[in-house]
């Protein structure tokens, strides 16, 4: 990576860091901000999107698998901090008996709540990616698999009313960490640990893509057979990706629970995915900044459509949707790209100065030789 690059880099991560923790704050009000850290608990999810997909070509249709997984071991331990200590969930005495499950019980800590949220979706991560990477299952197969196991998910969800509360997810959270949900103050402070995380998700991705990693992952993308040729394991070099995004998914999920205030299988399942996958692919899946910016832009329309027009909001979304993949199949970066590129070539090198031309005589004609010619 050129060092232009790198610059341009860091100011786009500077101009995005300073739009979310300086002018959001300051311009919206509580309510329009706490939709802001929605988006950026999407987002979040959406940068892992961005490796596996446009890095590594991996259409994943069902990272809503993960962002259950972490939306939901965060809010047992939610529930179960409210119930207090030797106390059920509400809920449970309603459809249990007042009966708990003793898999829920670990999850009275924090410390082994945090290690779930990021140990659960390296595990079955791992587990699933191993078993289609190793087997070459890729392209639409491998996407129609990962959508298949997300609805596998929200239906088991959905069955299970007695441990997941059903249907109606888990919902009605009291305090995070600590900290009282009803309070304005903590609700800020939520949205800057969402927007820090998205800031760090982006920071990471940077990393990886001038690594040594990010490059194979390329070259894995383009040219697998020539990478195993080479001696590399693309199975390998897309299990990482694959785990990563199941992560950063996760993540996402997890700062979900507390700035919603809800959790349900229609947040986790194939529509929910679906809708990460639109935004990635709105910003432009293969740019650094296009995966965050993307989901940031599609749940900013669907709040704002879904205001102005209740009953045919999701037509105009669709709309859009279709207008981006038919006229800019790279996303607004493609759009962003195109307009550098006619800028440049109107304007001239940087600085708005062009190298003038010698005259061809002049390039032509052969330097002197002699001493008389010199003094001549």
């Amino acid at each position: 990576m050129s060092r232009r690059t790198t610059l341009l880099t860091a100011l786009g991560w500077l101009a995005l860091a300073a739009a979310l923790l300086g002018l959001a704050p300051a311009l919206l009000s509580d309510f329009r901000l706490g939709l802001l850290a929605k988006y950026c608990c999407y987002a979040i999810a959406a940068v892992g999107i961005g490796l596996a997909w446009g890095r590594g070509g991996m259409l994943v249709l069902g990272q809503g698998l993960y962002f259950g997984l972490g939306g939901y071991a965060m809010a047992m331990h939610l529930k179960l901090t409210d119930a207090g200590p030797g106390q059920v969930p509400d809920f449970m005495v309603l459809y249990a008996g007042g009966e708990m499950p003793v898999w829920w019980e670990p999850f009275r800590s924090p410390v082994v709540t945090l290690l779930a949220i990021l140990l659960l979706p390296v595990l079955v991560a791992t587990v699933l990616g191993a078993a289609i990477f190793k087997r070459r299952v890729k392209g639409a197969y491998f996407a129609i698999l990962s959508q298949a196991l997300t609805a596998a998910f929200a239906i088991l969800l959905i069955g299970q009313v007695k441990t997941t509360g059903g249907f109606n997810g888990l919902n009605n959270f009291q305090s995070f960490f600590g900290y009282s949900l009803y309070d304005p103050v903590n609700k800020r402070m939520l949205y800057f640990l969402a927007a820090g995380v998205l800031l760090a998700s982006v920071a990471l991705m940077a990393q990886l893509h001038r690594s040594r990693f990010g490059e194979l992952l390329v070259a894995t993308r383009d040219a697998e057979e020539r990478v195993r040729f080479l001696g590399h394991d693309p199975a390998n070099v897309k299990l990482v990706a694959y785990v990563l995004a199941a992560v950063l998914a996760s993540v996402g999920g997890a700062l979900f629970v507390p700035v919603v205030g809800i959790i349900s299988p229609e947040d986790v399942g194939v529509g929910a995915s679906i809708a990460l996958v639109a935004g990635v692919a709105l910003g432009g899946r293969a740019s650094l900044f296009g995966p965050a910016l993307g989901a940031l832009l599609v749940g900013y329309a669907e709040t704002s459509l879904s205001e102005s027009f209740p009953g045919s909001w999701s037509y105009f979304q669709g709309g859009l949707f279709v207008v981006v993949v038919l006229l800019l199949p790279g996303g607004l970066a493609q759009a962003l790209s195109a307009l550098a590129s006619v800028r440049h070539r109107v304007g001239g090198p940087p600085g708005g100065r062009r190298r003038r031309e010698r005259p061809a005589s002049d390039r032509t004609r052969p330097g002197p030789t002699t001493p008389q010619e010199v003094t001549a």
